[in-house]
């Protein structure tokens, strides 16, 4: 990476720009920055049409709108965030802030203002850079160094919201009057501007709305989502190919596998991807990936594709390293897709939410009470829980924008609540039995297997956006042997 300049002495009308403390230019002549200020030509962008995702946005803010009648609304999409010194991570939206307005740019907050009628919504983000102070070069975060941005006018015709610059964003806010909301922990500048007019309890109401807000997904979502699975689908492909590279080096030939195709075909990955091998597969979030990868164990991979619109998988499964299961992974592994068809068959309208949880815990129940690994009868286990010291968590959660989606709602809206037709979720139970676990035989021990699926919930019941790839322990074994040419 290379080091950013500054003219030696700004406007006063204007903020300093950023330098680097051993930057090998310490200023700027005054020719040189006269020459840079021109001959340059214009790269307006005209014509543009307004994202696919623009009218869904402009529905969810009418909304919001009803919710919170006369009532000033902030939701900031956040800042860039210091990975180490002067270095960024990645950007990432809030989540609240794409649901909407379907842009991705950091710094860039949407306020509804109330009117009469309702409210008013506008767009406060960063113009393109400036020219005539220099910052397009000399800034670090100028337009020569990180990118072009959107001009307003050309964001106001992509997102169909009016723009204004956010830099006067919070001292407008600082004289505002009158009730305010904001979405909290994205942007401390805005909160800050805000802190004499709000109340947490007030925005914590903001926030379960727009996390309930997204429970049943529209059209254009679940078609996000199959997009994330399908790609997802292909990753897992990727990875069975080079399982032989894997055993050569380590867990992270699979993460880098991947995050290949995450990258060229969206915008990601959702989350940190699971390339558990061997007793790595009893750890439920194994993202150190730094393991072995042998024949004749399981590799748990747990990992989904992120689309270029924030939409995630999120899918499971536990394949032979070698391509073939011993017979007692098999025997593990056919009671956990047992479980998991119980639990998807439990995927309908109006079922209660927990119906799938509860389903394919009874059937991983009744498996370790057979095996002889718990003393029953059944229902004495389930009512004192004791199948989860092997089952230990719940069985899927919602998945949208986030891949543990809508996870500010409230209990008697998400796991108390009822199914409907367009909510998404995954199906996910498993059996661990960790390395160190006197209680099984030793046989057992170090044996993890998982296996997911992401269900929407249809008018008649569910489909499988994830059935592209198979479940059952022989059609993997088929399927393995057909990527690797056996």
């Amino acid at each position: 990476m290379t080091d950013a300049l500054t003219p030696e002495t700004p406007d006063e009308d204007e903020q300093p720009i950023k330098q680097r403390k051993n930057g090998l230019y310490p200023g700027v002549s005054d020719e040189l920055a006269e020459n840079m200020k021109g001959g340059w030509a214009d790269t307006e962008l005209r014509d543009l049409e307004p994202i696919e995702q623009a009218p869904n946005a402009a529905r969810r803010r009418a909304a919001l709108s009803a919710r919170f009648p006369g009532e000033r609304l902030v939701i900031p999409a956040g800042n860039l965030k210091t990975r180490s010194n002067d270095t960024e991570y990645d950007f990432r939206a809030s989540t609240e802030y794409v649901y909407l307005t379907g842009d991705q740019t950091d710094d860039s907050v949407l306020v509804l203002e109330p009117t009469k009628d309702g409210h008013e919504a506008t767009i406060h983000r960063l113009p393109r850079s400036n020219r005539e102070n220099g910052e397009f070069w000399l800034d670090g975060m100028g337009e020569l160094w990180v990118g072009r941005r959107h001009s307003l006018s050309e964001a106001e015709a992509l997102l169909g919201v009016p723009c204004k610059d956010v830099r006067e964003l919070a001292d407008a806010l600082k004289e505002a009057t009158g009730p305010v909301r904001v979405v909290r922990g994205h942007d401390a500048g805005i909160e800050t501007a805000l802190t004499d007019k709000v109340t947490a309890e007030r925005d914590e109401e903001l926030r379960v709305y727009l996390s309930e807000a997204r429970a049943v997904k529209d059209a254009f979502e679940i078609g996000e989502l199959q997009k994330a699975v399908d790609s997802t689908v292909r990753g897992f492909e990727d990875v069975v190919k080079v399982l032989d590279k894997a055993e050569a080096t380590s867990e992270r030939y699979i993460e880098g596998t991947f995050f290949l195709r995450a990258r060229v075909e969206g915008n990601d990955v959702g989350y940190g991807s699971i390339c558990a091998a061997g007793p790595h597969a009893t750890t439920l979030h194994w993202v150190r990936n730094n393991g072995a990868v042998r024949s004749g164990d399981l590799l748990l991979l747990d990992a989904g594709v992120e689309t270029t619109t924030l939409y995630t998988a999120d899918v499971t499964r536990t394949l032979p390293v070698n391509g073939r299961y011993t017979d007692l992974q098999r025997k593990i592994y056919d009671a956990v897709y047992e479980a998991q068809e119980a639990g998807i068959a439990a995927v309908k309208p109006g079922a209660a939410y927990r119906d799938f949880h509860d389903a394919a815990q009874r059937v991983l129940t009744e498996k370790l009470v057979e095996w002889g690994l718990v003393e029953g009868p059944v229902e004495r286990v389930l009512e004192l829980g004791l199948q989860r010291r092997w089952t230990l968590h719940g069985t899927g959660h919602m998945l949208g924008l986030d891949v543990h989606d809508c996870a500010a709602a409230r209990t008697e809206h998400y796991v108390n609540g009822t199914l409907e037709p367009g909510m998404v979720l995954t199906v996910e139970p498993g059996l661990y039995f960790q390395a160190d676990d006197l209680t099984v035989p030793e046989e057992y021990r170090g044996i993890g297997v998982r296996i997911e699926d992401d269900i929407v919930v249809t008018d008649d019941g569910n489909r499988n956006l994830s059935a592209g790839l198979p479940r059952r322990s022989d059609e993997v074994e088929a399927w393995m042997a057909g990527l690797l040419g056996k």
